[in-house]
């Protein structure tokens, strides 16, 4: 817990883990995350002031005040075509992800919205858009926080229980909780377990997520280049954090973006790896709700002393 002086934890669990405790004595919680934010991203469709320049694929520029056409059809892909394929390969072998959904985007797409609450895939708000959040006036942003809530329990019948904004701000985790009904936020990178914070004097779970296990790093062919240099990279993690799971259990998060994984050449190797997860036992495979409930039942919030 962070002091008065200081607003950061720099310390966190330290040495001493909690013993994760995971359900059938697994050695490690494997949670897919697949971001859906085709449709929601920066554009001057959209009242904004440039296209959308962040992950996509082939590293396009943003360009002020005007539409970037091939920028437009890389998120296309990803609602088009990527995610069947993404879905596809989850909805084969039986494992449910935690959705971050923009519900802007999702909202121009009612077909992907069913297929994904029909497979049973926990609908986690990515916000309303996908845009920075730094510097959103706090009315505005709990204003987008409400439309991201309605929007979810609209286009899938259940309202979200977390949420991962991914540009958060300072005000992002009191208007959570100020808006009630989320058990956790993703919005960290600091850890391999979930852990509590306390927030406008209220506890809140934080369960962390990555961009280092994350298909983000074939961005603009900036990190991986081929299947097999994903499939290696997510393999090494994985095997580490099995080895120690034999006496510190921890969880690895795997982020996913359809315009990215989706593409043929890459989705073979989240194929291997899916494939080569479930070989093995004791491995929890599990959504951030289902994290979140089991969290909050083995190691309760704790005040600080």
């Amino acid at each position: 817990m962070a002091s008065n002086s200081y607003p950061r934890d720099m310390v966190g669990y330290g040495s001493l883990l909690p013993h994760a405790q995971w359900p059938g004595g697994a050695r490690i919680a494997v949670n897919f995350c697949i971001n859906y934010e085709a449709g929601g991203e920066n554009n001057i469709l959209h009242g904004d002031a440039a296209s959308e320049s962040i992950m996509v694929d082939w590293g396009a520029p943003s360009l002020v005040g005007q539409r970037s056409l091939l920028s437009e059809s890389s998120f296309e892909y990803d609602s088009r075509r990527g995610i069947w394929r993404v879905l596809r390969l989850f909805g084969e072998r039986n494992i449910k992800t935690s959705v971050f959904a923009v519900v802007m985007g999702l909202e121009r797409n009612a077909e992907v919205a069913q297929a994904m609450v029909e497979q049973g895939h926990e609908m986690v708000t990515h916000g309303y858009r996908w845009i920075e959040h730094q510097g959103m006036p706090e009315d505005e942003e709990r204003e987008h926080i409400r439309l991201a809530v309605e929007g979810l329990k609209r286009l899938t019948g259940h309202r979200p229980v977390g949420s991962f904004l991914g540009r958060p701000t300072l005000n992002t985790r009191r208007l959570l909780i100020e808006e009630g009904g989320f058990l956790y936020d993703r919005d960290s990178f600091a850890d391999e377990l979930p852990y509590w914070v306390e927030e406008a004097g209220r506890p809140h779970l934080v369960i962390p997520y990555s961009l280092e296990t994350n298909d983000n790093r074939w961005n603009a062919n900036s990190g991986f280049s081929t299947s097999s240099d994903y499939f290696e990279y997510m393999k090494d993690s994985f095997d580490m954090l099995y080895s120690e799971g034999d006496s510190e259990p921890k969880m690895m998060s795997v982020g996913l973006h359809a315009r990215l994984i989706g593409r043929p050449g890459r989705a073979v190797g989240l194929e291997r790896f899916l494939d080569y997860v479930l070989k093995h036992e004791k491995v929890w495979i599990c959504t951030g709700e289902q994290i979140a409930h089991h969290w909050r039942q083995t190691h309760p919030f704790k005040p600080s002393t």
